[in-house]
């Protein structure tokens, strides 16, 4: 099946040896860069119609409406680390002066069998006349291609400085000079065969009638055949089947007759045409007067996970902003209630007597009048924004959404580790029932600390102390759950430390499910070598990092993301282990080290100041509903409410079931 991307989106390539066809309708040059580790490209890793072959890749030989690339990725040199597909127009022709002049280019990527793994159509272009169409890069041991559509209005010569070229100015003129030799004056482009000459040409396919519309979300809008202008694998046939096999067309040699009765068609026999996806979700025309009905991903971004993050925290802001301007307009209200019935005190004369009755009278209906406008302003922005969120929230991505999602039900392994991460919902006292998801940013860059005291919190002091602390520990067991669902698999690894063993029951999903990366460490001796295995972690990463010696890590170093869950701080912790939990803290987000603490406060009260680092450097939240969080637009008290589980759900179990099997088959 094949995977239509939007920009910034990837797809993992399952084959080596691939195919990428453009179809652009009009000429365009065809070339390759690769980039090691540090993204630097060198002058001997650019292939181009002059110099169109590098190691285990082959690009046209010259400008043509539907280039094709041939990428060999086992034979690719190993200190290529990304491998980018470039397409520029030709200058000194009559072609189009930027790509915003054309239907927008589309590219396929195609593996065995002639079969279609991603396809990508480049809209949104205007002046450009160089682009990043899309890049093959290394992940873990296995490629991937990413959809960038990176446009340059400067050319060549300004893409390839940005990729950290220094000759790109020249390099650029040699390629737009090639090309042009190369480029046909007056027959159309043409297809050739690699015979050992090189000199028997074909006439081309004629162009796909339909083109790619103005659509904001990419996708094939004609059918893809196989272009000219290629040079093709030896014993492979046009069509990329061995000669002779069933259904393929063979590759005519020079003394070929021809068949009579009209061109030859080069399209694959077994080629189907792909229909075009669905635009992007547009809204209905709203009736005169009123606003547009809301739509999901609606926002700016290069992929819908992007918009809908963008959608949040824009229905976040607006919130903050319209609460903002209804309080200000009732304080306005009621401090002007004050001062005219102050003015009506001060007038002795009005004091007794129905004059006085009447300004008072007055004064408190024109701020019930004041208040009224100002509600009626802020029930129209939370009925569009209770609209909105209405169809935002069954389009989230499981990362972004409650446990009682349907994408949750639906859920399947990623292969990408997603923008952000749902921690719980916001709401204001004016809008109970409209809450916002609390989105944190993919890595974590603090740990996160679950309060289970009941210091700041109403609803924590009706609660007793123990069923608080298991409240506590329930929400961290659920967070690191999804935390383990949105990374790929082997790509996040959690530890736990319960010093006395109380943790036993809720750790039950991930204990039983076996997702975690041991058992929970119990006793002072366990919270010692664990934390000790995490420091060292940290310092040899750390030193890598800054000394640019990646490659001198261990090889038996697990490299994923790491999470340490700590129940009941600080018992069986001494004084070492909390300063390596400190460091852990500070030096640990940086190289993937993350912190989940369930801990109240009160009992580390010992420690005196020296734990305040600790927890200002941690994100709080909170087991039950709690004001303690603040926007950073206006500084309104949100009340946070954590994400739970459904009463009865078995929904928890089946996700972790579910990465754990996917970690036995990718051997994780």
């Amino acid at each position: 099946m094949t995977a239509e991307l939007v920009r910034g989106q990837n797809h993992p390539l399952p084959h080596t040896r691939l195919e990428i066809r453009v179809s652009a309708g009009h000429p365009v040059m065809a070339c390759v860069t690769c980039s090691d580790p540090q993204g630097a490209v060198r002058d001997e890793w650019i292939a181009h119609p002059g110099s169109p072959t590098l190691p285990g890749i082959e690009v046209p030989r010259r400008a043509t409406e539907a280039p094709r690339f041939t990428v060999d990725l086992d034979a690719v040199p190993e200190a290529v680390h990304q491998v980018n597909v470039l397409l520029a127009l030709p200058e000194g022709t009559a072609g189009p002066a930027h790509f915003g002049a054309t239907a927008a280019p589309f590219v396929a990527v195609i593996g065995q069998q002639d079969a279609e793994l991603a396809s990508f159509t480049i809209t949104g272009l205007d002046a450009e006349t160089a682009l990043v169409a899309v890049e093959l890069y290394r992940r873990q041991g296995a490629w991937k291609v990413r959809a960038v559509g990176q446009g340059y209005a400067g050319g060549l010569a300004e893409l390839l400085a940005d990729q950290g070229l220094h000759t790109a100015r020249e390099t650029a003129a040699g390629i737009q000079e090639t090309a042009a030799m190369r480029t046909p004056r007056a027959e159309p482009a043409q297809l050739r065969t690699s015979g050992a000459d090189g000199g028997y040409t074909r006439p081309a396919m004629p162009r796909p009638s339909q083109t790619p519309g103005p659509s904001q979300t990419p996708g094939p809008d004609a059918t893809l055949a196989p272009g000219p202008d290629v040079t093709l694998p030896d014993g492979l046939s046009a069509a990329g089947t061995q000669p002779g096999a069933a259904g393929s067309q063979q590759t005519p040699t020079p003394d070929a007759p021809q068949p009579a009765g009209g061109p030859i068609n080069y399209a694959h026999p077994r080629r189907q045409s792909v229909a075009p996806p669905p635009p992007p979700p547009a809204a209905h025309p709203a009736q005169p007067g009123q606003p547009a009905p809301p739509v999901a991903g609606d926002a700016t971004g290069w992929s819908m996970e992007e918009r809908l993050y963008n959608q949040i925290w824009g229905m976040f802001e607006d919130l903050a902003r319209s609460v903002a301007a209804y309080r200000s307009a009732v304080d306005f209200a009621e401090t002007r209630l004050d001062q005219e019935l102050d003015q009506v005190l001060s007038d002795p004369r009005s004091r007794i007597g129905g004059a006085g009755d009447a300004a008072r009278e007055a004064a408190r209906t024109k701020c019930e009048l004041l208040t009224d406008r100002a509600r009626e302003v802020l029930d129209r922005d939370l009925a569009q924004l209770t609209a909105e969120s209405e169809v935002v929230e069954p389009a989230l991505p499981p990362a972004f959404a409650r446990w009682d999602n349907p994408a949750w039900h639906a859920y399947r392994v990623p292969m990408e580790i997603p923008m952000a991460l749902r921690l719980g919902d916001l709401q204001l006292p004016e809008s109970p029932e409209l809450r916002i998801p609390f989105l944190v940013r993919l890595p974590l860059e603090r740990g996160l600390w679950v309060d289970s005291g009941r210091s700041g919190s109403e609803t924590a002091m009706v609660l007793d102390e123990a069923q608080l602390r298991k409240l506590a520990l329930d929400c961290a067991i659920a967070l690191a759950a999804r935390l383990l669902a949105v990374y790929p698999p082997g790509e996040f690894t959690v530890h736990v430390i319960d010093p006395a063993g109380t943790a036993a029951p809720s750790l039950a999903p991930l204990v039983g499910s076996g997702v975690l990366a041991g058992p929970p460490a119990a006793g002072a001796q366990g919270v010692s070598d664990t934390l000790a295995k995490l420091t060292q972690r940290v310092d040899l990463v750390t030193m890598a990092v800054r000394g640019g010696a990646a490659d001198s890590l261990p090889p038996d170093l697990d490299t994923a993301e790491q999470l340490l869950i700590v129940n009941d701080f600080p018992h069986g912790f001494d004084d070492r282990a909390v300063t390596q939990l400190r460091y852990l803290a500070d030096e640990g987000p940086a190289v993937g080290v993350h912190l989940l603490m369930v801990a109240d406060r009160e009992d580390a009260s010992a420690y005196g100041p020296v734990l305040d680092p600790l927890w200002r450097s941690l994100l709080r939240i909170t087991p039950v509903p709690d004001d303690h969080l603040a926007d950073p637009w206006v500084r309104h008290a949100w009340t946070y409410e954590p994400l739970t589980v459904p009463q009865g759900s078995a929904v928890l179990r089946q996700v972790l079931d579910q990465v754990a099997e996917a970690r036995r088959s990718w051997r994780r």
